[in-house]
């Protein structure tokens, strides 16, 4: 990291330089860095993201498989199996619960198609009940400058989920949440687009030449 750390709201804090929550029922972390043997357990469960709606159910250590899956989330009740997704102006948002955990990758197309409400009736799947949910860092508001389509998408919503051209996803997504009764949820608050320099990857900041965060969450 080449900038000073900003300030993170409960209960989320800068961990070896990643940003980490523990949530009764599991662990999250964002990170600019692969996660490392002291982080997560030994298997990490990802996806080939295409911006779509669908949560892959890992129900077995076989099905972390390589080629990657097409999914634009990992849920598991598995422990010794994190759950992670990869994100450069999306939201990755972690879904945790005694029961189960996921990983969701949440731009604004795959807030559309569902891949929120997706992971939450994933996790119900498991067996889970109280789910919370943590939103790590990602294009906001005071940023994300979008066409209609994208307003168009959330207009249900309210007005709450954009400030003239610009769109809330993080709003949107809480929105979503709420909807489907999960009812403590954490965000960083975090923009990847006006981050100081040097601290998060931005696609719409740094082009082609901008690398990942990741989301993951694993079982306590």
């Amino acid at each position: 990291m080449t900038a000073p750390a900003p300030a993170l709201p409960s209960p989320f804090a800068w961990r070896s330089g990643r940003i980490a929550a523990d949530l009764p029922g599991g662990h999250v972390r964002f990170t600019t860095r692969l996660p490392g043997p002291d982080d997560v357990p030994g298997l990490v469960a990802r996806g080939r993201q295409v911006h779509g709606a669908r949560v892959r159910v890992v129900a077995d250590v076989s099905e972390i498989e390589c080629p990657e899956p097409e999914a634009d989330g990992q849920a598991t009740a598995l422990r010794g199996v994190a759950c992670a997704v990869r994100v450069a102006d999306c939201l990755p948002v972690a879904l945790v619960a005694p029961e189960a955990v996921a990983a969701l990758h949440a731009g604004w197309r795959g807030l559309a198609a569902g891949v929120l409400q997706e992971g939450v009736r994933a996790l119900r799947g498991l067996g889970a009940s109280e789910i919370r949910a943590a939103i790590g860092p990602g294009a906001r508001v005071c940023c994300y400058e979008t066409g209609e389509e994208v307003h168009a998408a959330f207009a249900h919503l309210g007005p709450q989920v954009r400030d003239g051209a610009h769109a809330d996803l993080a709003a949107v997504a809480r929105a979503i949440l709420q909807s489907d009764d999960v009812r403590e949820i954490h965000d960083t608050g975090l923009c990847t687009m006006c981050a100081p320099a040097g601290l998060l990857w931005s696609h719409r900041r740094q082009g082609e030449r901008a690398g990942r965060q990741e989301g993951v969450t694993w079982r306590s």
